[in-house]
């Protein structure tokens, strides 16, 4: 007769196989569902193509050339990634206490303006890497103010931080204009609005062998950090357990209120900090070209990453691709270059929907937990 029996250390080896394989297919709807939400995007906005008497195929194909297809293309579509990696993980770190922070445009805004300004005093004495260092740290700091009011109105007073954020928004806006057209104006330029050039011996540099200036490179690196500091720290364990059940983190004694603050601060820095390099890598001044819609569209980015700074960088050049491309489908294809955007609306809306089916499949889900 066979020996059935089976030896301690198989069975623990196959207990580890089979714990490992519920792992990888719970965890696998995070890869799906985005993937199908995209898809499914294509597909609606092939309907709209349709109805326009347009091709979707040869859409995709100028989305695909203007976005990815020549060196440089990919060139323009980093230099687009950037600021859309700084305004995503301005939603995605409050994202993790729960908050839906949608004003990220604001403190874009006003980080640039910052930067700007400050640097007008300094101009022709101070040196151009200290100067920059010292427009980046105000960048940061108007940004952190900014968004962190939003979690301090949240906590304390009891406002809801999505529609804070974005009023304050159209109030950081008016902040831009009001100096701009007002007391530092750079009276040189007649035809646009705007503050007093920093000089492009005090301008950000490009990457060698690019034309990408270095805030790709930071954005990355900064996604790196924050991704530890949210996943491997006392104080992102504890912005979860406040984002997962607010009650239960008051009642373990979590200092919830300073949670929010410092959790939208850093939030409000990351987009004051795509502020500073729009002003010092691309504009080299503040003016109405900074309200660029990077903020809303970094919106999008940090959904689609399901908030996880790691995976923001491939989606911000993703949809930096897209963005890149509208002027090709303009002229080819002689459509307006806001194309581009009814296709991230659709996306986001798509997107949003998609939530209600995490957890709610049988197939991504254990075989008790589905009986």
């Amino acid at each position: 007769m066979a020996d059935t029996t089976e030896t301690p250390g198989i069975a623990v080896q196959s207990g580890m196989s089979n714990d490992l394989l519920e792992r990888l297919r719970r965890s696998s709807e995070y890869v799906v569902i985005p993937l199908l939400a995209l898809v499914f995007s294509g597909v609606l906005f092939s309907v709209f193509l349709f109805a326009l008497g347009k091709s979707p195929a040869e859409f995709f194909s100028h989305v695909w050339r203007g976005g990815f297809g020549t060196s440089f293309s990919w060139q323009n579509t980093l230099v687009r990634a950037a600021p859309l990696i700084f305004t995503a993980l301005c939603v995605a770190i409050p994202a993790r206490l729960g908050l839906v922070i949608i004003g990220g445009e604001g403190a874009l805004v006003l980080g640039g303006f910052a930067s700007a300004a400050i640097a007008i005093p300094m101009i022709g004495w101070m040196p151009g890497l200290p100067m920059l260092a010292i427009m980046a740290f105000a960048g940061m700091v108007a940004g952190a103010i900014w968004i962190g009011c939003v979690g301090a109105l949240r906590h304390y007073r009891g406002v809801n931080e999505t529609i804070a954020s974005l009023l304050m928004f159209y109030i950081a806006v008016s902040i831009l204009n009001f100096f701009v057209e007002g007391a530092l104006r750079d009276p040189s330029d007649p035809n646009k609005p705007s503050t007093k050039p920093i000089g492009s011996e005090n301008m950000i540099g490009v990457i060698p062998g690019t034309d990408v200036h270095w805030g790709l490179l930071v954005g990355v690196l900064l996604c790196g950090v924050l991704y530890l500091v949210m996943n491997r720290t006392t104080f992102g364990f504890a912005a979860q357990i406040a984002g997962g059940n607010l009650r239960a983190a008051q009642a373990q004694g979590l200092p919830v209120g300073r949670l929010m603050v410092v959790s939208c601060a850093i939030a409000g820095a990351c987009a004051g900090l795509a502020g500073f390099f729009e002003v010092a890598a691309i504009h080299g001044k503040a003016n109405a070209s900074l309200i660029a819609g990077y903020g809303f569209t970094g919106i999008l980015v940090s959904f689609l990453a399901r908030h996880n700074p790691l995976v923001i960088v491939p989606v911000a050049i993703f949809l930096g691709g897209i963005a890149a491309s509208g002027g090709l489908v303009q002229r080819r294809m002689d459509l307006p270059d806001a194309t581009v955007l009814v296709l991230q609306g659709l996306l986001f809306l798509v997107i949003l929907v998609s939530e209600t089916f995490y957890g709610r499949l049988s197939i991504f889900k254990s075989k008790g937990a589905a009986q």
